[in-house]
């Protein structure tokens, strides 16, 4: 289900994404009567549908593995998930409601209700993301079994763990697709093609880039506030983020480094003394709980944990570099080919810090599915075949990704155009209008 979950989230947060910058784009071409945004919008209207399709199959498929393969979890928990499961489902249809018709309604809506049916599929979409967090987050703290049982609503509504997993799962779905998107724009922008293209690419661009400033810059400071949160919550989890095994006050904050858990300790790191105290509890002097409050048998896999979590804000920070970065040479004029290789190669990071931070949260959980009420060995399915499912499904996923990448390759071809839509090459000039043309 592993597999599963991290195939579906790529989609998810193109799902979560695409929508919210195509809406922006119409409302920029609605408002400047510009035709180029219009057509960008409607590009981007095209690759959502596609994306929305294949999310959805992913999506189908990890509802069956929920009650096949954890059948004791959905005895103990299904009537909390349920809920959340069942709020999710239905910002879900509301945003395939709408994406029809934002799909199959240009030329056909008025202007300005096709883009608020846009916006409808942005809030759906975002808010898709946000309730199915509640999930996951109750698993993390489950706020009193029976007393979830009796009123499950409150019990992932009020979860203290779901507000700041959901905000920050959602700021990085944000930016692992726009870095995405701007990757894309860069290296249409690199092979030189004709002024037109040049021009809508670099506005696509734009917009990725400035959504990408709002996810970088504002993750750290909803990943700061969630980190208290897991300090004051989930103490366990923060000791196996941060390798930290004994229990000490100024507990200094590790960069990098390779837990030895035999040993118990950190090898390679950089330390920052008081640092873990600080960004904890706000105080240099503070106690941090270590690994060895609790018996071993109750350890997450540190090492999985740590690393996936320096991963993920390493990750982090080579996106907020990369889109300072972009905007300080943005107000300066275009481009240069130099930036666009380098928005090339920072494209695939946003990507690596959300699947890592996924495995930080989920690894940080274990040995349990629900925390302190089911372990992971108890709630997994004890049948035989198991192995024959996961092939089934990663065939599933190897067809689904090869239909994505040849779709996708059409769509970006040079000339290539939706269905109606009024992209017409203007010129035979290159894209020295937008682009630096400088090495």
């Amino acid at each position: 289900m592993g597999i599963s979950l991290g195939w579906h989230m790529l989609f998810a947060a193109f799902g979560v994404t695409l929508p919210l910058l195509a809406a922006a784009a119409e409302g920029i071409g609605l408002l400047r009567r510009s035709p180029l945004h219009l057509e960008l919008a409607r590009r981007w209207s095209v690759a959502t549908g596609l994306l929305f399709a294949i999310g959805a199959v992913s999506g189908t498929a990890l509802s069956f593995e929920l009650g096949l393969l954890w059948p004791r979890l959905m005895a103990v928990a299904g009537p909390v998930l349920g809920v959340a499961l069942f709020l999710e489902g239905f910002a879900f249809f509301v945003e395939a409601v709408f994406l029809g018709l934002y799909l199959y309604g240009w030329e056909r809506l008025p202007a300005w209700a096709h883009w608020a049916s846009g916006l409808l599929v942005a809030a759906a979409g975002s808010a898709s993301s946000l309730l199915v967090t509640a999930a996951n987050a109750w698993m993390q703290l489950p706020s009193g079994r029976m007393a979830a049982l009796a009123d499950p609503l409150a019990a992932v509504m009020r979860n203290p763990v779901w507000w700041p997993m959901a905000l920050h799962s959602t700021l990085a779905a944000w930016t692992a697709a726009a870095f995405a998107l701007a990757g894309g724009e860069a290296w249409s922008l690199l092979r030189r093609p004709h002024a037109r293209e040049a021009a809508r690419h670099a506005a696509g661009l734009r917009l990725a880039m400035a959504l990408g400033l709002v996810g970088a810059v504002a993750m750290p400071l909803s990943g700061d506030a969630g980190g208290r949160v897991v300090a004051a919550l989930e103490p366990v989890k923060l000791a196996a983020m941060e390798a930290r095994f004994t229990t000490r006050a100024a507990a200094p904050l590790y960069v990098g480094g390779l837990p030895d858990v035999a040993r118990r300790t950190v090898r390679w790191a950089l330390e920052i003394p008081g640092g873990l105290s600080w960004l904890a509890y706000r105080r240099t002097g503070a106690v941090v709980r270590g690994l060895e409050s609790v018996p071993r048998a109750l350890w997450p896999d540190v090492t999985l944990t740590h690393l996936s979590f320096q991963v993920m804000v390493g990750s982090g920070l080579v996106l907020l570099a990369g889109t300072l970065l972009y905007w300080l040479r943005a107000a300066r004029g275009r481009p240069p080919r130099w930036l666009l290789r380098l928005l090339l190669v920072a494209s695939p990071f946003g990507f690596v810090a959300l699947e890592s931070g996924w495995l930080v949260s989920e690894s940080g959980r274990q040995p349990w599915a629900v925390a302190g009420l089911l372990p992971t060995a108890r709630a997994v399915t004890p049948a035989a075949g198991t192995p024959v499912s996961l092939a089934g499904f990663v065939l599933l996923y190897a067809g689904l990704s090869a239909a994505l990448v040849y779709f996708l390759r059409r769509m970006a071809e040079p000339g290539a155009r939706p269905e109606g839509g009024s992209g017409e090459p203007a010129g035979e000039g290159l894209a020295a209008e937008v682009v630096d043309d400088a090495p």
